[in-house]
């Protein structure tokens, strides 16, 4: 591993998801982790899909966790229980030690 890619490891947990700056922990799949939840990336990716549904509320959710913290990236698809409520998963994308993934809840108006 190079000594950049050492340094971007080390700051997974030590800056970009340091629970004192940049995240909350959140229960995800059962597992208290440290997630960064990106409100404004997410309205920003909502605007390009025009998608609506008559009588469904959609709640969608852009989430970084630690690749180590989480497990195997999720697939397109799966289901992510996120404190307590169960999401499907829209995108996931491994970025050097993070996941950014993308979780969609429906509910009926």
């Amino acid at each position: 591993m190079s000594a950049f890619k050492e340094l971007v490891a080390r700051d997974v947990k030590g800056t970009f998801l340091d629970t004192d700056y940049f995240s909350d922990i959140h229960d995800v799949n059962g597992k208290e982790i440290p997630v960064q939840i990106d409100n404004n990336e997410q309205i920003n990716r909502e605007k390009r899909r025009a998608d609506n549904a008559d009588g469904i509320f959609r709640n969608q959710k852009l989430i970084f966790v630690s690749a180590v913290d989480y497990g195997p990236l999720p697939r397109q698809g799966s289901t992510i229980k996120f404190d307590g409520r169960t999401y499907k998963v829209m995108d996931a994308i491994s970025e050097d030690g993070i996941y950014s993934i993308t979780i969609e809840e429906y509910r009926g108006m």
